[in-house]
């Protein structure tokens, strides 16, 4: 009997072990690495609209992705290029070149009760990340972008996009200088998610809290944990 209790131990440790030690390799290729790997002519094959911006290239134990975000070169300010349009792809390789398996796309929009247009929209690198959170050996992308208001990030809009499994699961938020102005909106799917998923993400959120780059509201840990779909700071 003995002997039964270590042999099941010893394979609840070893499959801890190795669930543990799952990794995913991810680098950003440099400019030449991707001129070479995305032609203009494959580019056009692909329907890449807008100039490539960064290419991630992750590599886990079952899959093999290159992670494209493009965007447009609209105007320039203060030596800064702004772009009113922003695109992101998933490739994977496949017998004979690489396969869009899964894209999105989002463009800066009128403000909400108001006629001024936001002035950009862009990817957030420092917080998007392209990793094995839950540890099954494969990579759950998370694509964060925001806009411009007219002050700036403040009142600029904020969109973090989970790809789980060739999945779209979203979160929108809306930022403001006064607290009437802001709101946040979880999609459904958002729950149904491994809670080591949902909690990685609400640890980049307090992150950008942190960084001054998002005010959610009140007591929006609480609204979370209770799968509330939407909250304000009047509820």
């Amino acid at each position: 009997m003995q002997r039964v209790i270590l042999t099941l131990l010893f394979l609840v440790v070893t499959t801890v072990f190795f669930a543990q030690t799952s990794t995913v390799k991810t680098e950003i290729l440099s400019t030449q690495e991707a001129s070479e790997l995305f032609s203009e002519g494959f580019n056009k094959q692909l329907n890449f609209i807008y100039p490539i911006r960064t290419v991630y290239k992750c590599v886990g134990q079952y899959q093999h992705y290159y992670i494209v975000l493009t965007a447009s070169n609209d105007s320039v300010a203060s030596k800064d290029t702004l772009h009113d349009n922003i695109e992101a792809f998933i490739l994977e390789p496949g017998k004979k070149r690489l396969a869009v398996i899964w894209s999105m796309k989002d463009s800066t929009i009128k403000q909400v009760n108001s006629n001024d247009v936001e002035s950009a929209i862009w990817f957030w690198t420092k917080y998007c990340e392209f990793t094995d959170i839950d540890n099954d050996s494969l990579i759950d992308p998370i694509f964060i972008y925001g806009t411009a208001g007219i002050n700036s990030i403040s009142d600029g809009r904020i969109k973090i996009l989970i790809a789980y499994k060739r999945q779209k699961i979203a979160i929108h938020h809306q930022n403001g200088i006064f607290d009437f102005e802001r709101n946040t909106k979880v999609d459904k799917s958002f729950y149904s998610l491994p809670f080591v998923v949902q909690d990685h993400v609400k640890s980049i959120m307090q992150k950008m809290i942190e960084d001054r780059n998002a005010i959610f509201p009140y007591g929006w840990q609480d609204a979370m944990n209770n799968k509330k779909l939407y909250f304000d700071e009047g509820q």
